[in-house]
Protein backbone atom coordinates (compact mmCIF):
# COMPACT_ATOMS: atom_id res chain seq x y z
CA UNK A 1 0.00 0.00 0.00
CA UNK A 2 1.38 3.53 -0.67
CA UNK A 3 2.28 6.00 1.93
CA UNK A 4 -0.41 8.16 3.10
CA UNK A 5 0.29 11.85 3.53
CA UNK A 6 -3.01 13.81 3.78
CA UNK A 7 -2.67 17.47 2.81
CA UNK A 8 -5.11 18.40 5.40
CA UNK A 9 -4.21 18.41 9.39
CA UNK A 10 -6.40 15.66 11.92
CA UNK A 11 -8.87 17.67 13.48
CA UNK A 12 -11.17 16.49 16.43
CA UNK A 13 -14.03 17.82 18.46
CA UNK A 14 -12.75 18.11 22.05
CA UNK A 15 -15.57 16.60 23.80
CA UNK A 16 -19.06 17.85 23.20
CA UNK A 17 -17.96 21.31 23.25
CA UNK A 18 -18.31 22.16 19.67
CA UNK A 19 -14.76 23.36 19.71
CA UNK A 20 -12.52 21.66 16.75
CA UNK A 21 -8.70 21.21 17.33
CA UNK A 22 -5.52 19.93 15.65
CA UNK A 23 -4.97 16.54 16.65
CA UNK A 24 -1.81 17.47 17.10
CA UNK A 25 -1.25 19.87 20.04
CA UNK A 26 1.94 21.96 21.12
CA UNK A 27 2.16 21.45 24.97
CA UNK A 28 4.54 24.41 26.30
CA UNK A 29 6.00 22.81 29.52
CA UNK A 30 9.41 23.14 28.62
CA UNK A 31 8.88 26.26 27.06
CA UNK A 32 8.33 27.72 30.76
CA UNK A 33 11.96 26.43 31.27
CA UNK A 34 11.31 24.74 34.35
CA UNK A 35 12.72 21.04 35.04
CA UNK A 36 13.46 21.84 31.36
CA UNK A 37 16.80 23.12 32.11
CA UNK A 38 15.65 26.79 31.46
CA UNK A 39 14.28 28.78 27.90
CA UNK A 40 15.32 31.41 25.52
CA UNK A 41 12.24 33.28 25.05
CA UNK A 42 12.32 34.53 21.53
CA UNK A 43 13.87 30.68 20.42
CA UNK A 44 10.05 29.38 22.32
CA UNK A 45 8.17 32.23 20.60
CA UNK A 46 9.28 31.20 17.03
CA UNK A 47 8.59 27.64 17.91
CA UNK A 48 5.24 28.84 18.54
CA UNK A 49 4.52 30.48 15.77
CA UNK A 50 5.71 28.02 13.30
CA UNK A 51 3.25 25.08 15.27
CA UNK A 52 0.57 27.70 14.07
CA UNK A 53 2.04 28.20 10.68
CA UNK A 54 2.29 24.35 10.13
CA UNK A 55 -1.26 23.73 10.91
CA UNK A 56 -0.91 23.60 14.87
CA UNK A 57 -4.69 25.33 16.20
CA UNK A 58 -4.00 23.56 19.95
CA UNK A 59 -2.02 25.14 22.19
CA UNK A 60 -1.58 23.90 25.46
CA UNK A 61 -0.17 25.96 29.06
CA UNK A 62 -0.40 25.78 32.45
CA UNK A 63 0.35 28.86 35.34
CA UNK A 64 2.36 26.57 37.28
CA UNK A 65 5.33 25.77 34.09
CA UNK A 66 7.64 28.83 34.98
CA UNK A 67 5.09 30.07 37.59
CA UNK A 68 3.86 32.33 34.59
CA UNK A 69 6.81 32.44 32.41
CA UNK A 70 5.06 30.12 29.59
CA UNK A 71 2.28 32.08 30.10
CA UNK A 72 3.64 34.93 29.21
CA UNK A 73 5.35 33.35 26.21
CA UNK A 74 2.34 31.87 24.86
CA UNK A 75 0.71 35.15 25.12
CA UNK A 76 3.14 37.19 23.31
CA UNK A 77 3.70 34.43 20.80
CA UNK A 78 -0.25 34.58 19.70
CA UNK A 79 -0.38 37.86 19.29
CA UNK A 80 -2.46 39.05 16.63
CA UNK A 81 -3.38 35.34 16.06
CA UNK A 82 -5.84 34.47 18.80
CA UNK A 83 -8.84 33.70 16.43
CA UNK A 84 -6.39 30.98 14.71
CA UNK A 85 -6.12 29.06 17.77
CA UNK A 86 -7.81 26.60 20.24
CA UNK A 87 -6.12 27.89 23.19
CA UNK A 88 -5.87 25.68 26.65
CA UNK A 89 -4.44 26.15 29.89
CA UNK A 90 -4.90 25.28 33.47
CA UNK A 91 -5.62 25.89 37.10
CA UNK A 92 -5.17 24.09 40.60
CA UNK A 93 -0.96 24.38 41.36
CA UNK A 94 -1.11 27.56 43.38
CA UNK A 95 1.25 29.97 45.23
CA UNK A 96 -0.98 33.18 46.02
CA UNK A 97 -2.26 30.70 49.11
CA UNK A 98 -1.24 27.91 51.31
CA UNK A 99 -5.18 26.37 50.76
CA UNK A 100 -5.15 22.88 49.71
CA UNK A 101 -2.33 20.37 49.80
CA UNK A 102 1.09 21.10 50.07
CA UNK A 103 2.57 19.54 46.61
CA UNK A 104 6.41 21.06 45.70
CA UNK A 105 8.74 24.06 46.19
CA UNK A 106 9.21 26.02 43.41
CA UNK A 107 12.55 27.92 44.49
CA UNK A 108 11.78 27.32 48.10
CA UNK A 109 8.71 28.54 47.56
CA UNK A 110 5.47 26.25 48.59
CA UNK A 111 3.42 25.23 45.43
CA UNK A 112 -0.28 23.64 46.65
CA UNK A 113 -2.99 21.25 45.15
CA UNK A 114 -6.12 23.40 45.51
CA UNK A 115 -9.39 23.48 43.60
CA UNK A 116 -11.24 25.83 45.67
CA UNK A 117 -14.32 27.95 44.18
CA UNK A 118 -12.20 31.24 45.60
CA UNK A 119 -9.01 30.33 43.98
CA UNK A 120 -10.07 28.92 40.71
CA UNK A 121 -12.06 32.74 39.85
CA UNK A 122 -8.58 34.48 40.78
CA UNK A 123 -6.66 32.10 38.74
CA UNK A 124 -8.72 33.05 35.86
CA UNK A 125 -8.22 36.30 35.57
CA UNK A 126 -4.20 35.98 36.20
CA UNK A 127 -4.34 33.63 33.25
CA UNK A 128 -6.35 36.02 31.17
CA UNK A 129 -3.82 38.49 31.41
CA UNK A 130 -0.49 36.52 31.08
CA UNK A 131 -1.92 35.07 27.78
CA UNK A 132 -3.05 38.61 26.56
CA UNK A 133 -6.82 36.82 25.78
CA UNK A 134 -10.45 37.52 27.18
CA UNK A 135 -11.30 33.94 26.53
CA UNK A 136 -9.76 30.41 26.80
CA UNK A 137 -11.00 28.00 24.75
CA UNK A 138 -10.31 24.91 27.45
CA UNK A 139 -9.81 25.39 30.59
CA UNK A 140 -8.45 22.59 32.82
CA UNK A 141 -7.88 21.26 36.78
CA UNK A 142 -4.13 20.73 36.16
CA UNK A 143 -3.58 18.23 39.46
CA UNK A 144 -6.71 16.65 41.68
CA UNK A 145 -7.71 18.45 44.96
CA UNK A 146 -8.57 15.85 47.70
CA UNK A 147 -9.82 18.67 50.05
CA UNK A 148 -12.18 20.42 47.39
CA UNK A 149 -15.53 18.47 46.27
CA UNK A 150 -15.78 18.13 42.88
CA UNK A 151 -18.84 19.40 42.95
CA UNK A 152 -17.51 23.18 44.47
CA UNK A 153 -14.68 22.81 41.87
CA UNK A 154 -17.39 22.29 38.74
CA UNK A 155 -19.58 24.72 40.14
CA UNK A 156 -16.89 27.53 40.47
CA UNK A 157 -15.39 26.40 36.15
CA UNK A 158 -19.41 26.25 34.84
CA UNK A 159 -19.98 29.89 36.28
CA UNK A 160 -16.87 30.72 34.15
CA UNK A 161 -18.55 29.13 31.27
CA UNK A 162 -21.90 31.26 31.33
CA UNK A 163 -19.48 34.25 32.09
CA UNK A 164 -18.01 33.36 28.86
CA UNK A 165 -14.32 33.34 30.41
CA UNK A 166 -13.73 29.94 29.48
CA UNK A 167 -15.77 27.79 26.51
CA UNK A 168 -14.93 24.24 27.58
CA UNK A 169 -13.85 21.82 30.78
CA UNK A 170 -11.38 19.22 31.41
CA UNK A 171 -9.53 17.65 34.13
CA UNK A 172 -5.88 16.18 34.59
CA UNK A 173 -4.14 13.69 36.49
CA UNK A 174 -7.22 12.10 37.12
CA UNK A 175 -8.83 8.63 38.26
CA UNK A 176 -11.50 6.62 37.40
CA UNK A 177 -13.56 7.88 40.06
CA UNK A 178 -12.38 11.65 39.82
CA UNK A 179 -14.19 11.49 35.80
CA UNK A 180 -17.37 9.75 36.95
CA UNK A 181 -17.84 12.71 39.90
CA UNK A 182 -16.39 14.94 36.83
CA UNK A 183 -18.92 14.08 34.46
CA UNK A 184 -22.14 13.49 37.41
CA UNK A 185 -21.06 17.52 38.49
CA UNK A 186 -21.36 19.28 34.82
CA UNK A 187 -19.98 18.80 31.28
CA UNK A 188 -16.38 17.20 31.05
CA UNK A 189 -15.18 17.38 27.92
CA UNK A 190 -11.76 16.13 27.70
CA UNK A 191 -9.13 14.42 30.41
CA UNK A 192 -5.15 15.21 29.67
CA UNK A 193 -3.18 12.62 31.19
CA UNK A 194 0.24 10.90 30.51
CA UNK A 195 0.21 7.96 27.71
CA UNK A 196 2.85 6.85 25.44
CA UNK A 197 3.84 3.31 24.12
CA UNK A 198 6.10 3.00 27.42
CA UNK A 199 3.21 4.15 29.32
CA UNK A 200 -0.54 2.67 28.56
CA UNK A 201 -1.96 1.97 31.57
CA UNK A 202 -4.92 4.38 30.36
CA UNK A 203 -5.98 1.97 27.84
CA UNK A 204 -7.91 -0.08 30.96
CA UNK A 205 -8.09 2.52 33.80
CA UNK A 206 -9.32 6.10 31.86
CA UNK A 207 -10.20 4.79 28.42
CA UNK A 208 -13.08 2.77 29.04
CA UNK A 209 -14.92 5.58 30.91
CA UNK A 210 -14.17 8.32 28.72
CA UNK A 211 -15.64 6.61 25.56
CA UNK A 212 -18.77 5.62 27.73
CA UNK A 213 -19.25 9.19 28.42
CA UNK A 214 -17.90 10.68 25.29
CA UNK A 215 -14.84 12.51 27.34
CA UNK A 216 -12.00 13.28 24.82
CA UNK A 217 -8.15 12.23 25.86
CA UNK A 218 -5.33 15.08 25.22
CA UNK A 219 -2.21 12.49 25.64
CA UNK A 220 0.58 14.40 26.85
CA UNK A 221 3.98 13.10 27.17
CA UNK A 222 3.62 11.19 23.89
CA UNK A 223 7.24 10.50 23.13
CA UNK A 224 7.93 9.97 27.09
CA UNK A 225 9.64 13.37 27.53
CA UNK A 226 12.19 12.24 24.19
CA UNK A 227 12.82 8.80 25.08
CA UNK A 228 10.65 7.67 22.19
CA UNK A 229 11.53 10.67 19.48
CA UNK A 230 14.24 8.64 18.14
CA UNK A 231 17.13 11.23 19.03
CA UNK A 232 18.10 10.03 22.61
CA UNK A 233 20.99 7.07 22.22
CA UNK A 234 22.51 5.01 24.65
CA UNK A 235 25.42 8.21 25.00
CA UNK A 236 23.05 11.11 25.77
CA UNK A 237 23.63 12.87 29.26
CA UNK A 238 21.48 15.03 31.38
CA UNK A 239 22.39 17.82 33.10
CA UNK A 240 21.50 20.24 35.65
CA UNK A 241 17.14 20.91 36.41
CA UNK A 242 16.73 18.14 33.29
CA UNK A 243 14.37 15.92 34.97
CA UNK A 244 14.97 12.98 32.73
CA UNK A 245 18.59 13.29 34.60
CA UNK A 246 17.25 10.53 37.53
CA UNK A 247 14.67 9.30 35.74
CA UNK A 248 14.73 5.55 35.33
CA UNK A 249 13.08 5.08 32.24
CA UNK A 250 15.97 6.78 30.91
CA UNK A 251 18.09 4.69 32.16
CA UNK A 252 21.06 2.94 30.34
CA UNK A 253 19.15 -0.22 29.69
CA UNK A 254 16.00 1.79 28.68
CA UNK A 255 17.70 3.65 26.00
CA UNK A 256 19.19 -0.16 24.23
CA UNK A 257 15.78 -1.19 24.34
CA UNK A 258 13.95 1.91 22.39
CA UNK A 259 16.72 1.57 20.15
CA UNK A 260 15.87 -1.96 19.50
CA UNK A 261 12.51 -0.24 18.76
CA UNK A 262 13.40 2.75 16.62
CA UNK A 263 15.25 0.34 14.22
CA UNK A 264 12.35 -2.54 13.14
CA UNK A 265 9.79 0.89 13.01
CA UNK A 266 12.50 2.36 10.72
CA UNK A 267 10.82 0.61 7.50
CA UNK A 268 7.18 2.31 8.48
CA UNK A 269 9.54 5.67 9.04
CA UNK A 270 11.58 4.80 5.34
CA UNK A 271 8.14 4.33 3.80
CA UNK A 272 6.07 7.45 4.59
CA UNK A 273 9.71 9.64 4.49
CA UNK A 274 8.53 10.33 8.07
CA UNK A 275 11.15 10.61 10.89
CA UNK A 276 10.48 8.13 13.71
CA UNK A 277 9.19 10.41 16.58
CA UNK A 278 6.61 11.48 13.91
CA UNK A 279 5.23 7.77 13.25
CA UNK A 280 5.06 7.36 17.29
CA UNK A 281 2.95 10.45 17.40
CA UNK A 282 0.66 9.38 14.18
CA UNK A 283 0.57 6.11 16.12
CA UNK A 284 -0.27 7.49 19.03
CA UNK A 285 -3.26 8.95 17.65
CA UNK A 286 -4.41 6.02 16.29
CA UNK A 287 -5.24 4.26 19.82
CA UNK A 288 -8.36 3.70 20.81
CA UNK A 289 -9.78 6.73 22.56
CA UNK A 290 -6.79 8.98 22.47
CA UNK A 291 -8.18 12.06 20.96
CA UNK A 292 -5.36 14.60 20.97
CA UNK A 293 -1.70 14.18 21.15
CA UNK A 294 0.16 17.16 23.28
CA UNK A 295 4.03 17.33 21.71
CA UNK A 296 6.74 19.75 22.76
CA UNK A 297 8.46 21.69 20.82
CA UNK A 298 11.30 24.21 21.64
CA UNK A 299 12.72 25.70 18.22
CA UNK A 300 10.78 25.40 14.46
CA UNK A 301 12.30 22.58 13.63
CA UNK A 302 10.67 20.57 16.28
CA UNK A 303 7.26 22.26 15.52
CA UNK A 304 7.23 21.68 12.14
CA UNK A 305 8.23 17.77 12.59
CA UNK A 306 4.85 17.31 15.24
CA UNK A 307 3.07 18.93 12.70
CA UNK A 308 3.72 16.71 9.88
CA UNK A 309 2.80 14.18 12.52
CA UNK A 310 -0.94 15.20 11.90
CA UNK A 311 -0.71 14.23 8.46
CA UNK A 312 0.29 11.04 8.42
CA UNK A 313 -2.18 8.22 8.41
CA UNK A 314 -0.90 4.61 8.99
CA UNK A 315 -2.79 1.90 7.53
CA UNK A 316 -3.52 -1.49 9.80
CA UNK A 317 -1.20 -3.92 8.99
CA UNK A 318 1.77 -0.83 9.95
CA UNK A 319 0.15 -0.44 12.88
CA UNK A 320 0.30 -4.19 13.75
CA UNK A 321 3.87 -3.94 12.66
CA UNK A 322 4.63 -1.10 15.68
CA UNK A 323 2.66 -3.24 17.90
CA UNK A 324 4.18 -6.26 17.60
CA UNK A 325 7.87 -4.17 17.85
CA UNK A 326 6.64 -2.73 21.15
CA UNK A 327 5.56 -5.84 22.69
CA UNK A 328 9.10 -7.47 21.82
CA UNK A 329 11.06 -4.23 22.94
CA UNK A 330 9.60 -2.55 25.60
CA UNK A 331 7.52 -5.08 27.64
CA UNK A 332 10.08 -5.13 29.79
CA UNK A 333 10.90 -1.46 30.51
CA UNK A 334 11.90 -0.11 33.84
CA UNK A 335 10.46 3.33 35.74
Amino acid sequence: MDAVLSNDMLTREIGNSGIRASAIGLGTWAIGGWMWGGTVEAASIRAIQASIDNGITLIDTAPAYGQGLSEEIVGKAIKGRRDEIVLATKCGLVWHTQKGNHFFDYDGAPVHRYLGKDAIVYEVEQSLKRLGTDVIDHYITHWQDPTTSIDETMEALEQLKTQGKIRSIGASNTSPQDVAQYVQAGQLDAIQEEYSMVKRDLEQSLVPVCLENKVSILSYSSLALGLLSGKIGPDRQFGGDDQRKDNPRFSMANREKVAALMQAIEPVADHHSATKAQIIIAWTLQQPGITFSLCGARNEQQAAENAKAGRLRLNAAEIETINAAAAVHLTNLDG
